[in-house]
């Protein structure tokens, strides 16, 4: 007889989201509390949608940082990180959009295009003019 599979680690943006919900914060006030214990001003509730949503996943900084705000073990979100990234995401793909929550697209420039400027290239990291404009 085999053993009982071992439950699904959950997915960071729903357990996110109760976790906030279960200490009566809005989107805003988890950012505030986030920005205060960090010491970094530039985090928006627009920020915790993204993850709350899956769009991303947040790094390893901000991963501390919800441990401690929301005093959940670091463990336990690392690993709903883990299964969040494992598991991609939901949202539609389409121009400039991956399928894979926090990967980047091949290239942000659009296609043909090295240096960010239509007729452009690359040389020595920076975009040049073509020649014939």
């Amino acid at each position: 007889m085999t053993p009982p599979p071992l439950p699904r680690p959950a997915q960071l943006g729903p357990l996110l989201a109760r976790c906030r919900l279960a200490r009566g914060w809005s989107q805003q006030r988890a950012a505030a509390e986030l920005c205060a214990a960090a010491g970094v001003p530039t985090l928006s509730r627009h920020e915790v949608s993204r993850w709350e949503r899956q769009r991303r996943v947040p790094g390893g900084f901000w991963l501390g940082w919800l441990a401690v705000v929301l005093d959940v073990p670091l463990v336990t979100l690392a690993e709903a990180a883990a299964a969040t990234r494992r598991a991609g995401s939901t949202r539609a793909t389409g121009p400039g959009r991956t399928a894979v929550a926090g990967a980047r697209p091949v290239g942000r420039t659009g296609p043909g295009r090295t240096g960010g400027r239509p007729g452009g290239t690359m040389r020595g990291g920076r975009a040049q003019p073509s020649a014939t404009r």
